[in-house]
């Protein structure tokens, strides 16, 4: 049995580079575990203190938290919590006192 692998970007994160990752303040580095169709799964770890620059979503954004906790648009998450955020919404607030580790898939 033949299985294709064309159409797949499969990772594996220990032979990713981590990047920087943008905010608006604190430290934070990310990998690209893969792309497809225009869309990036990338794995974050954001330091204590780090904070997002506030930005309006032009498509779908997903995230899932994997360790540490977040305060997402007013709404405390912690690890195994998850939001989708609509094309068209804002995302005005989203800060890590603690640090987290988490999981956002978007549209480049």
């Amino acid at each position: 049995m033949t299985i294709s692998l064309e159409g797949w970007d499969i990772a594996h994160a220990d032979e990713r580079e981590w990047m920087p990752w943008s905010g608006s303040a604190g430290e934070a580095r990310a990998k690209l575990l893969g792309t497809a169709d225009g869309y990036a799964v990338v794995l974050v770890e954001a330091q204590p203190g780090y904070r997002g620059s506030p930005h309006a979503h032009a498509h779908a954004e997903f995230n899932y938290v994997v360790e540490g906790t977040v305060l997402n648009q007013g709404q405390q998450m912690k690890a195994g919590d998850g939001y989708a955020a609509a094309a068209g919404s804002s995302h005005d607030d989203f800060v890590t006192e603690s640090g987290a580790t988490y999981v956002v898939i978007f549209k480049l």
